[in-house]
């Protein structure tokens, strides 16, 4: 079965002070491009997480985002008073030398400046690493739900896709049956109006069926049925296990399917066909176009 890259998950884990909430989308990308926003305060394991999220995900533009809440009440903040005196001592001094006249608000001016308040802010403890982990596994096991619904919506479409080309396919058999005899009797009236000429007539027919061979698209129409098996069979069944890097192999058997169809048009020579190829073009550019998003 195959997966989306695409895709949003959502975890929750608490400790004893904290609530941690681990938000992840992810977006199609060619190898896995992480980018996180985590608090201060749980910095320190952005690296194990890091590893946690390239080891699940594998591939994508993955962003996640990190919120905490604390759920006891916070360490009262103090006024950092050594600090306040140095800022008041600093402004006289400024005022003595300048002959400036000292503030009418003391207080307003100094507490807007820094590091005049102090908060002790509780540390981060064992608990609180499993449960920020743990936020973080079930926003991935959620990433992960999502990400195996939205492959069950590209499988279906690829089926019904490959479909559509398989029945092109089989379109082409009764123009190309008429389009042989129609080419040789085009070659041969051409051939009549020149009266004055005169040619081997082995020769000829020699040189028409050459000609005419050139034309034939019959590996062409083989390989491109060969390569719509291939794809099926890639994906595998809607309920088949999950296989990494599906992606990339399908998005190769797409392009040899483009090579197929392309040669299969250059050598048509008959409007109807020229007309079924262009139809197949198009189902193919829908296959292209989504197989970006396959993990």
């Amino acid at each position: 079965m195959i997966y989306s890259m695409t895709g949003f998950g959502k975890g929750c884990a608490s400790s004893s002070t904290r609530r941690i909430t681990a938000e992840i989308k992810s977006l199609n990308s060619k190898q896995l491009d992480l980018m996180m926003r985590v608090p201060p305060v749980l910095r320190e394991m952005e690296v194990e997480v890091r590893n946690i999220i390239a080891a699940r995900l594998e591939r994508g533009k993955v962003d996640m985002g990190v919120t905490v809440e604390m759920t006891v009440p916070e360490a009262p903040a103090h006024l950092n008073t050594e600090v306040i005196a140095d800022y008041k001592r600093q402004f006289e001094d400024l005022s003595d030398s300048l002959g400036l006249p000292s503030p009418a608000d003391w207080y307003t001016l100094l507490m807007r400046m820094p590091d005049t308040l102090k908060t002790e802010t509780a540390k981060l403890d064992e608990e609180d690493r499993k449960a920020f982990c743990e936020a973080v596994t079930l926003a991935i096991e959620a990433l992960t739900d999502f990400r195996r619904a939205e492959g069950a919506k590209l499988y279906r479409f690829f089926v019904k896709k490959i479909e559509n080309i398989g029945t092109l396919l089989e379109a082409v058999e009764p123009y190309e049956q008429e389009r042989v005899p129609k080419i040789r009797q085009r070659l041969e009236d051409q051939l009549g109006r020149l009266d004055s000429i005169e040619f081997d007539k082995g020769r000829l027919e020699q040189e028409m069926i050459f000609y005419i061979e050139k034309l034939d698209v019959n590996e062409e129409k083989l390989r491109l049925r060969s390569h719509l098996n291939y794809f099926l069979e890639t994906m595998g069944g809607e309920n088949d296990e999950f296989i990494a890097g599906q992606g990339k192999k399908l998005g190769f058997i797409a392009q040899e399917m483009g090579r197929e169809i392309n040669t299969l048009g250059s050598k048509a020579n008959h409007a109807e066909i020229q007309k079924i190829v262009v139809k197949m073009k198009d189902e193919l550019e829908q296959i292209k176009e989504q197989v970006l998003n396959v993990l």
